[in-house]
């Protein structure tokens, strides 16, 4: 195995979407300048570079799905697309210099810890290493498509993909199409489709909660007024943030708020759809909450279009000429679509993380990710994780938390760097007693209650979202207290 060089640097970062950007340029900001981006891609953007369907946008308003410190003063539209997305993403770059920091095409195999050096090495497929004190993991929750193994897949003689890898060389126009799945990415792509298709055949599992997105586009007065006057930003941005944070309630089990949020999707689905039979097949049969909410204006009336039919059979089994659901008929389709979300629990991808005295990440969490905040992990030293476990969020933008994690690890690597020998490896106390307390407060959480839900492991606890709102999690990440972490002082001396 080559070595790239060595040189140690105080932090690299994996990953260069929305989470390994912000890290960086939080890097810069605090004047840490000797640090890596290694991204597998061959560009930036995370999510918003692999997702390119028909309709892909964000269902959180964009005044708030950016960094405080680098404000999306061009949006064009409340809610914004995939192209727009990345190109804030690839501004983010030009506006804080991180390209000289990125390498692309990094395919990162394992990254170990050397205790007696202090310093984790990071392997990449090509065969190079490279020396750090920290890694920032910032790989993300959703980036390792779920396809599901389902009997005979490999007979169909068709055209099938994942969502998140959309064959924009096929033309789907007058193909009979099936979606498998009708959530976030479904109800996005699917009124695309409808238009084009023959047929398009929609497979639910379950039901969702949809409440409208009710599109806004901003006008040339208010985006130059946005770009002349940034404070005009600030102010919506702000509004929108405080009504999203109360929004958190609506999460909250038995709550006057959630009942609320019901009434709100109800009223939504008996405007868009008249037919009571398909009115039923879209009522969820769980509390509000417990999955993911969507918002969507044009999914329910793209489902009452003639040459689309909403199936509720499980699927049993492809066929050479399609699937076949429970009820026995078989179902013949030119092209298959998964929408069928991702691993949401690799929260280290497909990469080996080994710790102090050779234990993986793997080993350490089990089918129990945890981590201290969602960044910290013990027998870990110097990794913090961006976006980790228990800090996803169903009410407000995640941009929000990945900015209060920056600070943090910020903190940690200024630390870290300003001696050699100092480590920081959070105390397994500290880390149980914190998610004690998240697994707590998420009894009280739709997130908890009976669905399933890519929020849970297959033990029903929940891994990816945080109990509480975005303002109590900033209360949590404001400082670095070197008193939940196990140190070498400059005495050599652990603590």
């Amino acid at each position: 195995m080559t070595s790239t060089n060595d040189h140690i640097y105080s932090a690299i970062i994996i990953g260069a979407g929305f989470g390994g950007l912000g890290q960086g340029a939080q890097f810069v900001q605090e004047g840490i300048d000797d640090f890596l981006i290694l991204e597998r891609g061959n560009d930036v953007g995370g999510v918003w570079r692999e997702n390119t369907y028909p309709g892909a946008a964000c269902d959180t308003q964009a005044l708030v799905y950016c960094y405080s410190y680098f404000l999306n003063l061009k949006v064009s539209r409340m809610f914004a697309g995939q192209e727009e997305l990345q190109g804030y993403l690839r501004s983010m770059v030009e506006e804080f210099g991180l390209g000289k920091h990125i390498h692309f095409g990094q395919n990162i195999t394992a990254t170990e810890w050397d205790q007696d050096r202090r310093l984790w090495t990071v392997h990449t497929a090509d065969g190079s290493e490279f020396l750090t004190r920290s890694v920032v993991a910032a790989w993300g929750q959703l980036n390792e498509p779920n396809i599901p193994d389902f009997p005979g897949a490999e007979t169909f003689e068709g055209v099938v993909f994942h969502s998140s890898q959309w064959r924009h060389d096929l033309d789907l126009t007058g193909k009979r199409v099936a979606s498998i799945g009708s959530a976030a990415t479904a109800v996005q792509y699917v009124p695309e489709v409808a238009k084009i298709a023959s047929n398009l055949t929609v497979f639910q599992r379950s039901a969702n909660y949809i409440l409208p997105r009710d599109q806004y586009i901003f006008t040339e007065e208010e985006s130059a007024r946005f770009q002349e006057n940034p404070d005009t930003y600030r102010q919506l941005r702000q509004q929108i943030h405080e009504f999203r944070e109360a929004g958190f309630e609506r999460t909250r089990r038995h709550t006057a708020a959630s009942d609320e949020g019901v009434e709100l999707a109800r009223q939504h689905l008996e405007t868009q759809v008249s037919d009571p039979e398909l009115r039923v097949k879209l009522t969820p049969d769980y509390d509000f909450g417990c999955k993911r909410i969507l918002r969507s204006d044009d999914f329910y009336p793209a489902l009452t279009r003639e040459n689309v039919e909403l199936v509720t059979e499980a699927i049993t089994e492809f066929t050479p000429r399609g699937l076949r659901t429970a009820d026995g008929v078989e179902h013949e389709f030119d092209v298959i679509i998964y929408a069928t979300g991702f691993k949401s629990h690799a929260f280290m991808g497909s990469m080996r993380v080994s710790g102090r005295d050779g234990i993986g990440l793997d080993e350490r969490w089990g089918n129990a990710p945890e981590a201290y905040l969602g960044i910290a992990v013990d027998n870990f030293p110097n990794l913090f994780l961006v976006y980790g476990p228990n800090t996803n969020l169903n009410h407000n933008s995640v941009v929000s938390m990945l900015e209060a994690q920056h600070r943090y690890i910020a903190q940690a690597v200024q630390y870290i760097a300003a001696d050699e020998s100092r480590f920081l490896e959070v105390d397994r106390a500290v880390v149980e007693k914190f998610n004690a307390h998240v697994q707590e407060e998420l009894q009280k959480s739709a997130f908890s209650s009976e669905c399933s839900s890519w929020y849970k492991n297959e033990d029903g606890r929940v891994i990816n979202n945080w109990s509480g709102t975005v303002e109590e999690y900033r209360s949590h990440t404001h400082d670095l207290q070197l008193e939940d972490y196990l140190q070498l002082a400059e005495s050599g001396s652990e603590k």
